[in-house]
């Protein structure tokens, strides 16, 4: 997913806030089941833990991609590495462990979901 860097993306400084590139990884996870016509309804995916590596910053006006690839797939969790780049450049490094949940209870991933998932290797 491709998205530029708007001012209300950004600190005093002119950068992008920290908190921003995980909520960019979000909406980036969010548009792979949306292009799929996949809306969560009492269910979804929750955060169970994550890593942020921060590398170099992104500024007012850039186009950063971010790009995701499985890394582990259990039968209710996946772990995800997501790497935002600039140009070409990696410039931060998520890696997050998801649970799927249904009726507020981990649950078995489905398998649409799993085959969205599994384009992504």
């Amino acid at each position: 997913m491709k998205k530029r860097i708007y001012y209300n993306d950004t600190d005093a400084g002119g950068i992008v806030y920290h908190s921003n590139y995980i909520t960019f990884c979000e909406q980036a996870r969010s548009e792979l089941f949306f292009k799929k016509g996949i809306f969560f309804e009492n269910e979804g995916y929750v955060v169970k833990e994550l890593q942020a590596k921060y590398i170099k910053p992104a500024k007012l006006g850039d186009i950063i991609e971010i790009r995701t690839k499985p890394k582990e797939i259990k039968k209710a969790s996946i772990k995800l590495i997501q790497e935002i780049f600039l140009k070409e450049e990696k410039i931060f490094e998520l890696e997050i462990t998801l649970v799927y949940v249904k009726s507020g209870k981990p649950s078995k991933i489905p398998q649409k979901h799993m085959e969205i998932i599994n384009e992504l290797s």
